[in-house]
C-alpha cells in the first residue's frame, strides 16, 4: 500500500471545515497565548525587536495587522514578522519535543495578522493556530531529528509550514490551494541553528511567520508551485536532511489527536535544552539545602543533540548565557533566579562567584537519555555525592500549569499589563481577533511610555 503523502494530509487537515478540536486542545492552546503574549511584550525593548518594528514601520503600507510597540497598523506580512522576532527575542516562549521547536513564535504571529486583516472572530484565529501549530508538530516529526542535528532550526522551518497553513484556514482557502502554500514554503523556509545566541535566532521565527503568511497570500491569489514540495524528488526533506520518518507515523490520529496538547512551556528564561537539568539542580538545592560552596563537582548527563545547541562552555552575553549548560547551572548552585530575565546579563558572565562554579561544571551526552531528560550528580567537598533526574515529559496537571503561567505572567508584567494578558484566556470566545491584538497592542504602548 502506498504510503500516504504529508503534503496532501495536512492541507486536507488544515481544510476542512468541519474538524474542530477538542476543548483540552484549545484549552492549552489559550495558556500558550496567554504565555506569548506575556513574552512577546516582555521583549518589546529587545535590539531584535527594535530593529525589525523600525524597519516594517519605516516601510509602512497597507493598515492591516498590528505591530506590538509600533501604535499603528501594518500589512499583514510586515505584521508577522515583527511580531515573530519580537515574541521569540528572550527565548523564553514555549517548545513542543515531537520535533523540537517553539511553535507558538512562527504561528501565533502569522494567525493574528491574517485574522486581523479577515475580520476573524477569536474563536475562528484561536482554532486556526492550534491547527496550524497541530501542522508544524507534524510536519517537523516528520523532518526528524537529522533535519535538526544537520543544523536546520526547525521553529523557522516547520514552523513556516504551521505558519502557513494557519493564515491558509483564516483565508478559507480549499486543499488544493493549501497544497500550494506549503509548495510555496517549501522553496521559502529555512533558518540555521548557528544562529543561536545571535539576533539571528528571534528573527528566524519572524520569518517563519511572515513566510506562512506570505505564502497563503499568494496560494489564494491563483500561485502555482509545486504541490508536493515537502516531499518530491529534490524537495524540501531531501534538500534540508529531512529524516521523512513514516508518514503513518508523523499523521497518526490527525484531526483526533492533537500533539500540541503535550508542548512545553518554559519556566526558565533560557534554551529549553537547559530547563530539565535545571529543575534536577533546583531540586536537589532544595532538597538537601546546601551552600553552593560545598560543591566540588557538578556533571550534567543530557541527550548529545542538546551539545551542539547550548553548551556555550564560557558565554560573553547575557543571551549567550541562555545557551550554557554550565553558566546557568551555576546559577542555579548559587541561588540566582534563572527565571528572571535580568539574571542572564554580561555581568552574570564575568561574575567572579558564578565562574567559579561553572568551572566545576562538566556536560556529558548519553544517547540514552531522552530530549527531555537530564541526569545531574553533585559531588562535594567531602566527597558525598547526590543525583537527581527529571524529565520535562512528566506530566503536570493543567490547573497547576495554569498555576505557573499566572505566575509566570506577572513576574514578567506590569500589574495592569499582566491582568490585560490572563484575560486573553477567555478572550477568544467574546472578542474579534482585532479587538483581542489590540487589546495587546494598548498593553504594548502603556509599557513604551514607562521604559
Amino acid at each position: 500500500m502506498e504510503s500516504p503523502s504529508i503534503t496532501a494530509a495536512i492541507a486536507a487537515f488544515a481544510a476542512d471545515r468541519t474538524l474542530h478540536p477538542p476543548p483540552s486542545a484549545l484549552d492549552v492552546a489559550r495558556l500558550s497565548l496567554v504565555d506569548w503574549a506575556a513574552v512577546a511584550l516582555a521583549g518589546l525593548g529587545e535590539p531584535v525587536a527594535t530593529i525589525t518594528r523600525d524597519l516594517v514601520g519605516e516601510e509602512a503600507g497597507a493598515a492591516q495587522a498590528t505591530v506590538l510597540g509600533l501604535g499603528r497598523k501594518v500589512p499583514a506580512r510586515a505584521a508577522a514578522l515583527a511580531n515573530g522576532a519580537l515574541s521569540h527575542a528572550l527565548d523564553y516562549d514555549d517548545t513542543h519535543f515531537a520535533y523540537v521547536g517553539h511553535p507558538s513564535v512562527a504561528v501565533f504571529p502569522a494567525a493574528f495578522a491574517m485574522a486581523e486583516r479577515q475580520g476573524a472572530s477569536g474563536a475562528a484565529f484561536l482554532e486556526a493556530a492550534l491547527i496550524g501549530m497541530e501542522a508544524a508538530c507534524r510536519i517537523g516529526h516528520w523532518l526528524g531529528t537529522r533535519h535538526y542535528n544537520h543544523g536546520f532550526h526547525q521553529t523557522a522551518t516547520s514552523g513556516a509550514f504551521g505558519a502557513a497553513m494557519a493564515a491558509g484556514r483564516l483565508l478559507c482557502l480549499d486543499e488544493d490551494r493549501l497544497r500550494h502554500a506549503l509548495g510555496i514554503v517549501a522553496t521559502r523556509a529555512s533558518g540555521l541553528k548557528s544562529q543561536f545566541g545571535t539576533m539571528g535566532k528571534p528573527y528566524n521565527a519572524g520569518t517563519a511567520a511572515a513566510n506562512g503568511v506570505e505564502a497563503a497570500l499568494l496560494a489564494a491569489r491563483g500561485f502555482i508551485s509545486r504541490p508536493d514540495g515537502l516531499e518530491c524528488g529534490q524537495g524540501f526533506a531531501e534538500t534540508h536532511a529531512g529524516e521523512a520518518v513514516s508518514p503513518e507515523s508523523a499523521l497518526a490520529g490527525l484531526g483526533r489527536d492533537f500533539w500540541f496538547e503535550a508542548v512545553q512551556h518554559k519556566f526558565h528564561a533560557c534554551c529549553h535544552g537547559l530547563h530539565a537539568s535545571l529543575e534536577a539542580l533546583i531540586h536537589l538545592r532544595q532538597e538537601a539545602g546546601f551552600s553552593a560552596e560545598r560543591v566540588s563537582a557538578v556533571q550534567i548527563r543530557v541527550n548529545p543533540r542538546w551539545l551542539r545547541v547550548c553548551d556555550l562552555p564560557a558565554p560573553r552575553t547575557g543571551l549567550e548565557a541562555k545557551f550554557s549548560y554550565r553558566l546557568t547551572s551555576a546559577m542555579a548552585l548559587a541561588g540566582r533566579s534563572t527565571a528572571a530575565l535580568d539574571t542572564y546579563s554580561e555581568a552574570s558572565c564575568a561574575d567572579p562567584d558564578l565562574l567559579r562554579l561553572r568551572d566545576r561544571v562538566r556536560v556529558e551526552g548519553d544517547a540514552a537519555i531522552r530530549d527531555t531528560a537530564a541526569s545531574v550528580q553533585l559531588t562535594f567537598t567531602d566527597n558525598r555525592s547526590r543525583e537527581a533526574f527529571f524529565d520535562l515529559d512528566t506530566p503536570m496537571e493543567f490547573a497547576a500549569r495554569h498555576t505557573r503561567i499566572e505566575g509566570k505572567v506577572h513576574a514578567l508584567l506590569p500589574a495592569d499589563e499582566a491582568r490585560a494578558v490572563m484575560a486573553l484566556f477567555d478572550a477568544p470566545e467574546t472578542a474579534s481577533a482585532a479587538a483581542m491584538a489590540e487589546a495587546i497592542g494598548r498593553a504594548a504602548i502603556r509599557l513604551g511610555s514607562r521604559a
